[in-house]
């Protein structure tokens, strides 16, 4: 940071979580803005791994139950954080942090208050007033399609600001050898490995099951593998693919640390989302290290993917289009690897960390000199 007064600063997560999307966009943005000289303070739910995670970073961590909207024991914990480390700027993450924050709100006075909306269900009217409320400073938007929803649903337009979710990329780089996860995986050379990061209900991942059903038909050395688990999913994962008869040529992992050499290790990465995305960190991440894409032609998708330059765009909820798009990438792996070069500089140019950040930090100076 330069020639800028260190900012004051709560990310607030009403969750536990470290390895979802939403986590890691909080934990990069902490960490570049504490790196700038900024004083941040983050506030989750009980978790050790946040607890060490922040202390290995001199970032402090204050845990709060966050157990549901109208905690109260919560509101007087973020009151007495307003108060001890004279916070200026208060960034919610997911809607619980924002009934909480307002509440806190009401007996210390917070100057910023910033939501952050990274999904695009649709708003009910009691979250709407969420966003519209007079008391609520700024919304930040992960797309611009977000936006958009945001803006249709009756948010003002001038009280939101686009900043792009972003990809670490000295971390995630084109250098990246996925040979050691190969290995584990026990692949030949000539197998083409199929990789899907990320397990929730509306990912689609019965939708890959099924193209790659179809894949494994027409070209035997595909694989397929499913990483972000839980037990209990890994489990009934297994059971569907066994059940497509692809259970021999698939593989359902839990949540792993080394995402940039299990994207390196990737013939190509695909995400079928159908609902409530944003933007797709995995696809960032994929191109990042220059394995191709597939992704659904959805909300900001289609601002990441640029069909036929950067990776492919198939409809969601049609496996057909998903498994041909996939033997494309595998009969012309040459442009597969042109588009995965093509969208590396556009991570570079649009999704960066770094830019994230800076982004983030301008727009908490700008607002926080306006409310002066």
């Amino acid at each position: 940071m330069q020639d800028l007064t260190p900012l004051r600063i709560l990310q607030l997560y009403p969750k536990e979580d470290y390895f979802t999307g939403a986590a890691i966009q909080l934990r990069d943005l902490a960490l570049g803005l504490r790196a700038r000289g900024h004083h941040v303070v983050v506030a989750t739910r009980p978790s050790p791994l946040w607890r060490q995670k922040t202390a290995e970073a001199n970032i402090p961590h204050i845990a709060l139950p966050m157990s549901h909207e109208l905690d109260m024991r919560s509101v007087v914990g973020i009151v007495r954080l307003l108060r001890e480390h004279r916070i200026q700027i208060v960034h919610c993450h997911k809607g619980r942090a924002r009934t909480l924050a307002l509440l806190a709100g009401l007996f210390e006075k917070i100057p910023v208050l910033i939501l952050n909306r990274g999904v695009s269900f649709p708003l009910d009217p009691w979250n709407r007033l969420g966003y519209t409320t007079g008391r609520v400073t700024a919304v930040v938007a992960v797309s611009q399609s977000i936006k958009r929803g945001l803006v249709a649903a009756g948010v003002p337009m001038e009280k939101i600001e686009v900043i792009y979710s972003g990809t670490d990329t000295d971390r995630f780089h084109p250098g990246v050898d996925g040979g050691r996860v190969r290995s584990e995986l026990g692949l030949q050379p000539d197998d083409f490995l199929v990789t899907q990061i990320g397990v929730r209900s509306w990912r689609g991942n019965d939708d890959v099951l099924d193209a790659m059903a179809r894949v494994a038909q027409a070209a035997p050395p595909a694989r397929l593998l499913i990483v972000g688990a839980p037990p209990a999913r890994i489990v009934s994962l297994g059971e569907k693919a066994r059940e497509r008869g692809i259970g021999d040529v698939t593989r359902v992992l839990g949540h792993r640390e080394d995402i940039p050499e299990i994207l390196a290790a990737s013939n190509v990465t695909v995400d079928a989302s159908y609902a409530g995305l944003g933007l797709t960190g995995s696809l960032r991440e994929s191109l990042a290290v220059e394995t191709p894409v597939i992704g659904t032609n959805l909300e900001g998708i289609p601002e990441l993917v640029l069909d036929g330059e950067t990776g492919l765009l198939v409809p969601p909820r049609n496996p057909e289009a998903l498994a041909q798009a996939i033997l494309r990438v595998i009969e012309n792996p040459t442009r597969a690897k042109a588009m995965a070069r093509a969208g590396r500089k556009r991570v570079e140019v649009l999704f960066s960390t770094r830019l994230k950040v800076e982004k983030t930090e301008a727009l908490y100076t700008r607002l926080l000199a306006q409310r002066a």
